[in-house]
Protein backbone atom coordinates (compact mmCIF):
# COMPACT_ATOMS: atom_id res chain seq x y z
CA UNK A 1 0.00 0.00 0.00
CA UNK A 2 1.33 3.44 -0.92
CA UNK A 3 0.04 7.00 -0.54
CA UNK A 4 0.72 10.46 -1.93
CA UNK A 5 -0.38 13.84 -0.53
CA UNK A 6 -1.52 16.48 -3.00
CA UNK A 7 -1.52 20.22 -2.25
CA UNK A 8 -4.94 21.83 -1.92
CA UNK A 9 -4.03 24.36 -4.64
CA UNK A 10 -5.96 24.89 -7.80
CA UNK A 11 -2.89 25.88 -9.81
CA UNK A 12 -1.23 22.50 -9.20
CA UNK A 13 -4.37 20.68 -10.26
CA UNK A 14 -4.69 22.80 -13.39
CA UNK A 15 -1.10 21.91 -14.31
CA UNK A 16 -2.01 18.21 -14.28
CA UNK A 17 -0.14 17.12 -11.16
CA UNK A 18 -2.80 14.52 -10.29
CA UNK A 19 -2.78 12.88 -13.72
CA UNK A 20 1.04 12.92 -14.03
CA UNK A 21 1.49 11.42 -10.59
CA UNK A 22 -1.03 8.61 -10.86
CA UNK A 23 -0.82 7.56 -14.50
CA UNK A 24 2.45 5.53 -14.29
CA UNK A 25 1.18 3.51 -11.34
CA UNK A 26 -2.40 2.74 -12.35
CA UNK A 27 -1.47 -0.34 -14.44
CA UNK A 28 0.42 -1.76 -11.43
CA UNK A 29 -2.11 -1.42 -8.62
CA UNK A 30 -5.10 -3.52 -7.51
CA UNK A 31 -7.22 -0.49 -6.54
CA UNK A 32 -6.91 3.21 -5.83
CA UNK A 33 -8.87 5.63 -3.66
CA UNK A 34 -8.52 9.39 -3.46
CA UNK A 35 -9.43 10.61 0.01
CA UNK A 36 -10.47 13.88 1.61
CA UNK A 37 -12.28 14.98 4.74
CA UNK A 38 -16.05 15.18 4.48
CA UNK A 39 -18.84 15.18 7.04
CA UNK A 40 -19.10 14.37 10.73
CA UNK A 41 -19.72 10.75 11.69
CA UNK A 42 -19.77 9.07 8.26
CA UNK A 43 -17.85 7.98 5.20
CA UNK A 44 -19.17 8.77 1.73
CA UNK A 45 -18.14 6.83 -1.36
CA UNK A 46 -18.72 9.34 -4.14
CA UNK A 47 -20.34 7.95 -7.29
CA UNK A 48 -19.96 10.74 -9.87
CA UNK A 49 -17.37 13.47 -10.32
CA UNK A 50 -18.27 16.69 -12.11
CA UNK A 51 -16.25 18.99 -14.37
CA UNK A 52 -17.05 22.09 -12.34
CA UNK A 53 -15.24 24.34 -9.86
CA UNK A 54 -17.62 26.04 -7.46
CA UNK A 55 -15.38 28.91 -6.35
CA UNK A 56 -14.52 27.96 -2.76
CA UNK A 57 -11.00 29.25 -1.95
CA UNK A 58 -8.07 26.83 -1.86
CA UNK A 59 -5.13 26.87 0.57
CA UNK A 60 -3.67 29.88 -1.22
CA UNK A 61 -7.04 31.63 -0.92
CA UNK A 62 -7.34 31.39 -4.71
CA UNK A 63 -10.86 31.07 -6.06
CA UNK A 64 -12.04 29.83 -9.44
CA UNK A 65 -15.53 29.23 -10.77
CA UNK A 66 -16.09 27.41 -14.03
CA UNK A 67 -15.28 24.25 -15.92
CA UNK A 68 -12.36 22.22 -14.57
CA UNK A 69 -9.32 23.08 -16.74
CA UNK A 70 -7.60 20.11 -18.37
CA UNK A 71 -4.11 20.50 -19.81
CA UNK A 72 -3.03 19.03 -23.12
CA UNK A 73 -5.09 17.07 -25.64
CA UNK A 74 -7.11 15.13 -23.08
CA UNK A 75 -10.87 15.11 -23.45
CA UNK A 76 -12.97 16.80 -20.79
CA UNK A 77 -16.21 14.92 -20.11
CA UNK A 78 -18.84 16.53 -17.93
CA UNK A 79 -18.88 13.50 -15.64
CA UNK A 80 -16.56 10.70 -14.61
CA UNK A 81 -17.61 7.84 -12.35
CA UNK A 82 -16.24 5.59 -9.66
CA UNK A 83 -15.43 1.95 -10.30
CA UNK A 84 -15.22 1.20 -6.57
CA UNK A 85 -17.57 -1.65 -5.59
CA UNK A 86 -19.85 0.72 -3.70
CA UNK A 87 -22.40 -1.84 -2.55
CA UNK A 88 -19.70 -4.19 -1.29
CA UNK A 89 -17.95 -1.36 0.55
CA UNK A 90 -21.20 -0.24 2.19
CA UNK A 91 -22.08 -3.80 3.19
CA UNK A 92 -18.64 -4.65 4.60
CA UNK A 93 -17.76 -4.49 8.30
CA UNK A 94 -15.90 -1.20 8.25
CA UNK A 95 -16.18 -0.23 11.91
CA UNK A 96 -18.17 2.30 13.91
CA UNK A 97 -18.37 4.94 11.17
CA UNK A 98 -21.08 4.02 8.63
CA UNK A 99 -20.23 4.13 4.93
CA UNK A 100 -22.73 5.58 2.46
CA UNK A 101 -23.01 5.12 -1.30
CA UNK A 102 -23.42 8.78 -2.19
CA UNK A 103 -25.03 9.28 -5.60
CA UNK A 104 -26.46 12.82 -5.55
CA UNK A 105 -25.13 15.48 -7.97
CA UNK A 106 -26.09 18.95 -9.13
CA UNK A 107 -26.48 19.45 -12.87
CA UNK A 108 -27.95 21.68 -15.53
CA UNK A 109 -30.12 19.24 -17.50
CA UNK A 110 -29.77 18.98 -21.26
CA UNK A 111 -31.68 21.91 -22.75
CA UNK A 112 -32.03 23.58 -19.33
CA UNK A 113 -30.57 26.72 -17.81
CA UNK A 114 -30.89 26.25 -14.04
CA UNK A 115 -29.08 23.84 -11.71
CA UNK A 116 -31.06 20.82 -10.49
CA UNK A 117 -30.14 18.38 -7.72
CA UNK A 118 -30.34 14.78 -8.91
CA UNK A 119 -30.32 12.27 -6.00
CA UNK A 120 -29.75 9.37 -8.40
CA UNK A 121 -26.83 10.85 -10.33
CA UNK A 122 -26.40 12.80 -13.57
CA UNK A 123 -28.79 12.53 -16.50
CA UNK A 124 -27.68 12.17 -20.15
CA UNK A 125 -26.33 15.32 -21.76
CA UNK A 126 -26.30 17.37 -18.56
CA UNK A 127 -23.68 19.92 -17.54
CA UNK A 128 -22.00 19.43 -14.17
CA UNK A 129 -22.38 21.91 -11.34
CA UNK A 130 -21.38 19.62 -8.45
CA UNK A 131 -20.28 16.01 -8.31
CA UNK A 132 -21.35 13.60 -5.60
CA UNK A 133 -18.36 14.94 -3.66
CA UNK A 134 -19.25 18.59 -4.19
CA UNK A 135 -17.56 21.24 -6.33
CA UNK A 136 -14.22 21.79 -4.55
CA UNK A 137 -10.87 20.01 -4.98
CA UNK A 138 -12.12 16.78 -3.38
CA UNK A 139 -14.44 16.42 -6.35
CA UNK A 140 -11.74 17.59 -8.75
CA UNK A 141 -9.08 15.10 -7.64
CA UNK A 142 -11.49 12.25 -8.34
CA UNK A 143 -12.50 13.87 -11.63
CA UNK A 144 -8.83 13.97 -12.63
CA UNK A 145 -7.85 10.52 -11.30
CA UNK A 146 -10.52 8.49 -13.07
CA UNK A 147 -10.03 9.43 -16.78
CA UNK A 148 -6.44 8.07 -16.89
CA UNK A 149 -7.86 4.76 -15.63
CA UNK A 150 -10.30 4.74 -18.53
CA UNK A 151 -7.82 5.90 -21.18
CA UNK A 152 -5.44 3.13 -20.13
CA UNK A 153 -8.21 0.59 -20.74
CA UNK A 154 -8.45 -0.29 -17.04
CA UNK A 155 -12.04 0.69 -16.32
CA UNK A 156 -13.35 -2.87 -16.36
CA UNK A 157 -10.72 -4.26 -14.00
CA UNK A 158 -9.34 -1.46 -11.81
CA UNK A 159 -11.53 -0.31 -8.90
CA UNK A 160 -10.99 3.38 -8.24
CA UNK A 161 -12.78 6.45 -6.97
CA UNK A 162 -13.13 8.88 -4.08
CA UNK A 163 -14.03 8.50 -0.41
CA UNK A 164 -14.83 11.30 2.02
CA UNK A 165 -13.77 10.49 5.59
CA UNK A 166 -15.50 11.64 8.77
CA UNK A 167 -14.34 14.81 10.50
CA UNK A 168 -12.40 13.73 13.63
CA UNK A 169 -13.91 15.28 16.75
CA UNK A 170 -12.67 16.19 20.20
CA UNK A 171 -14.34 14.66 23.25
CA UNK A 172 -17.53 16.04 24.77
CA UNK A 173 -16.88 19.32 26.58
CA UNK A 174 -13.41 19.63 25.05
CA UNK A 175 -13.04 22.91 23.17
CA UNK A 176 -10.03 21.53 21.31
CA UNK A 177 -8.08 24.01 19.19
CA UNK A 178 -9.82 26.95 20.87
CA UNK A 179 -7.73 26.18 23.96
CA UNK A 180 -4.57 25.50 21.99
CA UNK A 181 -5.01 21.71 22.18
CA UNK A 182 -4.16 19.73 19.06
CA UNK A 183 -5.41 16.35 20.24
CA UNK A 184 -7.18 14.44 23.00
CA UNK A 185 -8.12 10.76 23.56
CA UNK A 186 -11.36 10.99 21.55
CA UNK A 187 -9.59 12.71 18.66
CA UNK A 188 -6.94 9.96 18.63
CA UNK A 189 -9.63 7.28 18.70
CA UNK A 190 -11.40 8.91 15.76
CA UNK A 191 -8.18 9.26 13.78
CA UNK A 192 -7.17 5.63 14.29
CA UNK A 193 -10.66 4.36 13.42
CA UNK A 194 -10.71 6.48 10.26
CA UNK A 195 -7.32 5.13 9.17
CA UNK A 196 -8.49 1.57 9.80
CA UNK A 197 -11.69 2.17 7.80
CA UNK A 198 -9.79 3.57 4.83
CA UNK A 199 -7.62 0.45 4.85
CA UNK A 200 -10.74 -1.70 5.01
CA UNK A 201 -12.30 0.13 2.05
CA UNK A 202 -9.11 -0.44 0.04
CA UNK A 203 -9.09 -4.12 0.98
CA UNK A 204 -12.70 -4.59 -0.14
CA UNK A 205 -12.01 -2.72 -3.39
CA UNK A 206 -8.84 -4.68 -4.14
CA UNK A 207 -10.62 -7.96 -3.52
CA UNK A 208 -13.63 -7.17 -5.69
Amino acid sequence: MAAVVFPVRRRDFAQGTVERTLRPYLPQVDAFVTVSQGRVGRFDVERANGAWRGGFPDNENASSTGTVPVAGPATRPQWTTTTLPCRDVVAADTGRFPVYDHTSVTEIPAGGTEPVVRPGGPTPGSAARAGSGGDHLSNEIAYRATPPRDRLGLRGRLPGGHAHTPVPRFGAGDTGPATGAVTDPEFVRNRLDIIARVRAILAVAAGA
